[in-house]
């Protein structure tokens, strides 16, 4: 399945927090607010990943592509220039899912 949110993965975030807290017996508190983001980014897309996977996926069907590389791919070549309404309004979306997770106090200042 096509994931809708890029690197790092959620793996990737509670491996590097691990290792921070491993090797930093006394964090800053600047280090320690990173460490909270980080948790905060993996607790929302253990909450939402899912959905928000299969609604990407539906996305990209919808679209007749495969994954994001196709996507992009086929946007560049103007494959779906007669589709570019539709192309903005599911690209939006998948850019919503993953500020939902990133950082959602963004969502109300993003505008399409």
């Amino acid at each position: 399945m096509s994931a809708p949110h890029d690197a790092p993965t959620v793996s990737q975030l509670l491996e590097a927090v691990r290792a921070w807290i491993a090797s930093d017996a006394e964090p800053n508190p600047f280090h320690a607010r990173v460490a909270a983001n980080m948790l905060a980014i993996v607790e929302r897309e253990l909450a939402v990943g899912e959905q928000q996977a299969v609604a990407h996926r539906a996305r990209l069907d919808q679209l007749g592509v495969d994954d994001d590389t196709e996507l992009a791919a086929a946007i560049r070549s103007g494959g779906l220039d007669d589709r570019i309404d539709e192309v903005r309004t599911l690209v939006w979306a998948s850019v919503k899912d993953k500020l939902a997770v990133a950082n959602p106090k963004y969502l109300d200042r993003a505008e399409p």
